[in-house]
């Protein structure tokens, strides 16, 4: 209390008691996957397609933690947590997993680079020697026209082109010189030889470059299939050491979780069904741990629509509120062949989440929306079909004619019908999270009557909000929600442990799923039905 010792005017500051609770974001994805480069085991920000490049690589053969995050920010996402697992620290090209089209043994590591030669801006080596001879590398002009930075890079093995890359010198670009040659040749490399505001096209040339002299010793084969192919420990991590789904703990903000790579893995045959599950038992695991995140779960490719159900119900059996299936796969352009692929729906579908989060709320199901980037589906699924998947949790993707590609369920995995829509599952997330982070200030104050009416007063104000919006149920407020802190729930025993205890209930809108239109013949004239 302030003392008052001399006669005077004295101004002061008095709190008016109102502490506003502000909505927290629903829209922060997290990637868990495979890279050839950036940081390992280190939750990194990303809020654009530019940075991930920057950080991670572009588009590999392989990868699908690439495709992913650019469906995500393509469909509407603004910020997203990525976590390279497996590969080495330096972030090798070796790191990742072999290509999907390969098969057989691993090849052996490729041998240092020989003394690079100059090609323009540019300097060139060779890692592997020619069958014929000394390889040769050509620059010459793009097919086609284009901007004045692009050209071709053509590799010789005596007169043999054997490696074609169509780059540019533009290091903001996709088909930047120095990252295609480092994803894809086996038998080159190319890197900066000037500062990056001085790169320009080389002229029209051919070198001749010299020969690696011995290869490199290959890793141990454990250590490499560790590294290019990370099993489930690697996915689930540790929270002490911040390592895999562990490394994802400790950041409060993010809401969705999904690991687009592991049916990569799954389809290279490095991890099995089992292994699979394991790691999205774990991803199930770590979003009902931290209460406010929700898995997106994807499927094996190739599946049919018995098969999938076959899935869901024996082979995977999952059982949680805090998580969603969406099937089929989906086939998207991919920029660095110029050719659609098959990619797993999560990174496209956590876009959609965030795109529905920020033009309708996040109380609205993410349904009935279109997949951006979406040019066709792995599998049309039928009315009947969708009849035996949507009540088993199956969340599908359908094509329709004049409509696009578009998301056409929105359940979670639950077997509990008070949590079976997603938007309420999220919804509560959202509100449970706003709260927590609202009423810090209430910690140590004084408990008694004035305190339970400031909190009475504070939580109402944010519900009559969500009610105006259209996120709660009734015509009144009274009929939304209901928020209670007095003697009732706060007894003199809880009073004399510390605890402050307030109830909150509330009516979530529901989704219409089913939309039922009933249409009877009225008489004519008389506008009675007919009997």
């Amino acid at each position: 209390m302030p003392s008052y010792l001399s006669p005077g005017v004295y101004v002061e500051e008095v709190a008016s008691g109102s502490r506003p609770i502000e909505g927290v974001g629903t829209s922060v994805a997290a990637f868990v996957g495979l890279a050839p480069t950036g940081p390992l085991n280190e939750p990194t920000l990303v809020t654009n397609w530019s940075q991930y490049v920057s950080s991670f690589g572009d588009f590999t053969d392989g990868y699908y933690l690439a495709h992913s995050v650019y469906g995500f920010f393509n469909n509407g996402g603004s910020a997203a947590y990525v976590v390279r697992v497996g590969g080495s620290a330096e972030g090798s090209t070796g790191a990742g997993p072999a290509p999907a089209e390969v098969s057989g043994p691993v090849p052996p590591v490729a041998m240092p680079a020989a003394e690079p030669k100059q090609l323009g801006t540019f300097a060139v080596a060779a890692t592997a020697p020619g069958a014929a001879g000394p390889l040769t590398v050509e620059v010459a002009d793009p097919e086609g026209e284009g901007p004045a930075e692009r050209f071709k890079l053509i590799v010789k093995d005596g007169d043999k082109p054997v490696e074609t890359f169509d780059v540019t010198a533009k290091k903001s670009s996709r088909s930047y010189v120095v990252t295609q040659v480092k994803e894809r040749s086996k038998l080159i490399s190319v890197t900066e030889a000037a500062p990056a505001a001085q790169l320009a096209r080389p002229e029209n040339q051919t070198v001749t470059l010299a020969t690696p002299s011995a290869p490199a010793p290959a890793p141990a084969p454990a250590e490499r299939d560790q590294a290019a192919h990370p099993g489930p420990a690697q996915y689930l991590g540790d929270s002490a050491d911040r390592t895999g789904f562990g490394g994802l703990e400790a950041i409060d903000e993010i809401s969705m979780v999904a690991v687009p790579d592991l049916m990569a893995a799954y389809q290279q045959g490095t991890l099995d069904l089992e292994a699979v599950k394991a790691v999205q038992l774990g991803l199930i695991a770590h979003c009902e741990l931290m209460g406010d995140r929700v898995a997106v779960v994807d499927p094996p490719p190739g599946l049919n629509a018995r098969q999938i159900r076959v899935w869901r119900q024996e082979t995977a059996g999952y059982d949680s509120k805090y998580a969603a299936l969406y099937y089929p796969w989906l086939k998207s352009f991919d920029p660095a062949t110029g050719q659609a692929r098959m990619v797993p729906p999560s990174g496209h579908v956590a876009g959609i989440w965030a795109r529905n989060d920020s033009e309708r709320g996040v109380h609205k199901a993410p349904a009935n929306e279109v997949v951006r980037g979406a040019v066709d589906l792995e599998l049309q699924i039928t009315r009947g079909e969708q009849d035996l998947l949507n009540p088993i949790g199956v969340n599908c993707i359908r094509a329709f004619p004049g409509r696009g590609v578009r998301v056409w369920g929105a359940r979670t995995l639950s077997s509990d019908p008070e949590w079976r829509y997603l938007n309420i599952r999220r919804y509560f997330n959202y509100l449970e999270e706003s709260i927590l982070i609202g009423t810090q200030w209430v910690v140590f104050e004084p408990n008694d009557h004035a305190l339970w009416a400031r909190i009475r007063r504070n939580v109402s104000a944010f519900l009559v909000n969500e009610w105006r919006s259209g996120a709660l149920f009734g015509q009144r407020p009274e009929e939304a929600y209901y928020v209670k802190c007095d003697e009732e729930t706060n007894p003199p025993e809880s009073v004399d442990l510390g605890r402050v205890v307030c109830e909150i209930g509330i009516a979530p809108v529901k989704p219409a799923e089913f939309v039922i239109f009933r249409l009877s013949q009225f008489s004519s004239g008389n506008g009675e039905l007919e009997e």
